[in-house]
């Protein structure tokens, strides 16, 4: 059932491929200058990764683009304003795992991964078997009965993604999925079914936004690779064109060699 904040009209007539528009965002935090007159769209059917060195404000902007944080500018959620989404409406289509995840209470991994249903309003019987479809896409089947505290990091964060894969198990191709680097704590086999898995969503319409440090990463699995810094977009576009070696070297001040892979074809960057 959709929230009934949302119209009947919206529903009918989203056909816009725009997920987000952020138009003139300004942010400073502790002197230092993260947005700057910022202007970006995030598009349906797309994966977008965010790149830069640390510190350039690849995590702030998602926060912004979320609401978490406030910055001058318009931002604009499927054609309507942020600020007048009401929140549970909006947590039925967006959906954010940040880098941490601070939840000490002894739950188990299935009922901590069950929270995500609550948005949604779903029997207690559907919420259980949604959050066991994505437990097992998520490959955390086996750590349903373990309380969470006792998990490595690595599986805290994938069952963190199962959460939000339940919380958006009803938003289909208006799904927005915000990842903030999703596989900083995961082996190399849980990489990229992490990725794997927010590119097939966007391939069902999603639109997929994820921060990464690993350059190989984004040009394997992302459409789109922003890259930031200085508050500002310093690449945008393909990998070809966002990874070239000179854009490299400017941003992150370190020179790199770029070649093809043999196999998937998709830029390596050495």
């Amino acid at each position: 059932m959709v929230d009934a904040h949302i119209s009947d009209q919206w529903q009918s007539t989203h056909h816009d491929s725009v997920a987000i528009s952020a138009k003139g965002l300004n942010l400073s935090l502790g002197g230092k200058v993260l947005l700057d007159d910022f202007n970006l769209e995030i598009r349906h059917g797309e994966v977008t990764a965010l790149l830069g060195p640390n510190g350039a404000g690849k995590s702030t902007l998602l926060k912004v683009l979320c609401g978490e944080l406030d910055a001058g500018g318009d931002i604009r959620i499927h054609n309507k304003n942020q600020a007048k989404w009401p929140a549970k409406a909006l947590a039925r289509y967006l959906a954010v795992l940040p880098q941490h995840s601070s939840l000490s209470f002894a739950f188990t991994a299935q009922e901590v991964v069950e929270l995500g249903a609550l948005p949604l309003d779903l029997p207690r019987a559907d919420a259980t078997a949604t959050a066991a479809e994505m437990m097992e896409k998520t490959d955390v089947t086996t750590l349903a009965d373990r309380l969470y505290p006792s998990l490595s990091g690595g599986e805290k964060q994938r069952v963190h993604f199962a959460r939000i894969l339940t919380q958006l198990s009803e938003a289909n191709e208006n799904a927005i999925l915000m990842l903030d680097e999703p596989t900083s704590a995961l082996d190399l086999a849980h990489q990229h079914k992490t990725l794997q898995l927010a590119q097939n969503m966007a391939k069902a319409g999603a639109a997929v936004i994820v921060v990464l440090h690993d350059l190989n990463l984004a040009a394997q699995y992302a459409n789109r690779l922003i890259i930031v810094n200085n508050g500002k977009i310093q690449a945008d576009g393909d990998a070809w064109h966002a990874l070239e070696p000179s854009n490299i070297e400017r941003v992150y001040g370190w020179p790199v060699t770029m070649t093809e892979h043999p196999v998937h074809k998709h830029p390596v960057i050495l």
